[in-house]
């Protein structure tokens, strides 16, 4: 590693380590949360928050625009919401003297952090308007190509989909997301701490610690971090695990697996985990910690197995413990 990369990546763990605390002073607990939503912006990704209303993934996605320094858009996806709601439109306009042309309305997906709040209440048209701008970075309209402003980050929420009024999202679209991330009901404390800094006068005030031009430094910085044979192997090994036909187990519980983009989004992300945790390479931990929000959006049980009372958390677990040799410590 040269010297120039080693004081990048520990100048980079400073400013991140003050992001978390500025963050920490809105979004009370919830840090693994925070910790993943940051590691998934930092590979240049996007992320898939899923939870029961009320937990707080609204604030979070919005902390994260201001305390980032990055353009930040809201789309409240609802059932009769339309692509051109969310890519815009252009609309026939009449000049003063008469003559008429086309003028684009740009939609609010021009932005460079998208929170696309529950997702999962809009119809599959909608739903997949967002595939080409999450994987391609612009969207074709009316035959012209647009481009996205850089860097481009989607955060989307999505309620569970045992809920009423939800549309499971196409797996096309799932696998877009860098991570699947679940927000848990708070800890008590935290639920004390949070009930104590809300319900008064004044609510805790934050600023901006990055720029969009220093965040777009820190993710190359992050694809130039060294990453060891045995992580890489760890990666390899059990992304390729968790797909029908590596052994009779997991043939028989599992109807679909995960494709190259888990092992993308395993590379990317345990750098980011090593990056905020100011270490200077990822280990077989960071692997272990980030299988399950890497994989359970890429996976599917089949039916036999979920009538068995196999669980997809349990069958990662699994494979953790047999590919990398460590318990998840997600």
């Amino acid at each position: 590693m040269s010297e120039q990369l080693l004081n990048e990546i520990e100048a980079a763990g400073e400013r991140l380590s003050r992001v978390r605390e500025m963050v920490a002073r809105r979004v009370i607990g919830q840090r693994a949360v925070v910790d993943l939503s940051l590691a998934a912006i930092l590979s240049g990704g996007h992320g898939l928050l899923v939870g029961a209303p009320g937990l707080a993934k609204t604030l979070l996605v919005e902390t994260l625009g201001t305390v980032l320094g990055l353009s930040a858009n809201r789309v409240q996806f609802t059932p009769d919401l339309m692509p051109a709601d969310i890519l815009g439109a252009e609309v026939l306009e009449t000049a003063p003297d008469g003559s008429r042309a086309f003028r684009f309305i740009e939609g609010p997906i021009f932005c460079q952090l998208l929170m696309a709040d529950e997702i999962n209440r809009a119809g599959p048209r909608t739903q997949s308007a967002l595939l080409q701008a999450m994987q391609e970075r612009h969207v074709s309209i009316a035959g012209a190509r647009r481009d996205l402003p850089a860097p481009f980050h989607v955060l989307a929420t999505q309620n569970p989909i045992e809920q009423e009024g939800t549309y499971p999202l196409p797996e096309a679209q799932l696998d877009r997301f860098l991570f699947q991330i679940d927000v848990d009901y708070p800890e008590r404390e935290d639920e004390r701490a949070i009930l104590m800094a809300t319900t008064g006068a004044e609510s805790a005030g934050i600023e901006g610690v990055l720029s969009a031009a220093e965040l777009m430094a820190m993710q190359d910085t992050l694809r130039r971090m060294p990453v060891g044979d045995a992580v890489v192997e760890a990666i390899l090994d059990l992304v390729r695990a968790a797909r029908p036909g590596a052994d009779a187990e997991v043939t028989r519980d599992v109807a679909w697996g995960p494709g190259p983009r888990a092992a993308q989004a395993l590379m990317l992300g345990v750098r980011a985990r090593a990056l905020l945790d100011e270490r200077l390479a990822p280990d077989l931990g960071d692997v272990a910690a980030l299988a399950g929000p890497v994989l359970q959006h890429r996976m599917a049980l089949t039916y036999a197995a979920r009538a068995e009372g196999v669980t997809l958390d349990a069958t990662i677990a699994r494979l953790v413990e047999r590919q990398v040799g460590l318990a998840d410590a997600a």
